[in-house]
C-alpha cells in the first residue's frame, strides 16, 4: 500500500471533517498507545514461544 503525498492529505482532510481539529489529537495518540501496545504484546508473544521451544521434551 503506497500513499503519495497527495492521497496523504486527503486522508488527513477527511479526518480532519469527520473528527474535528479538537480531536485528532486525542485520537492520534489512543492510536500511538494501541501501536506500542501491539508491539509489547507481540514482543511478550515471541519470548514466551522461544522460552517453550528451549524447555526439554519427554517422550
Amino acid at each position: 500500500m503506497n500513499l503519495g503525498p497527495t492521497e496523504l492529505v486527503i486522508v488527513l482532510v477527511i479526518l480532519l471533517v469527520l473528527f474535528g481539529g479538537a480531536k485528532l489529537p486525542k485520537l492520534a495518540r489512543s492510536l500511538g498507545r494501541a501501536q506500542k501496545e501491539f508491539k509489547e504484546g507481540v514482543s511478550e508473544g515471541s519470548k514466551a514461544e522461544e522460552a517453550t521451544d528451549e524447555k526439554p521434551k519427554d517422550a
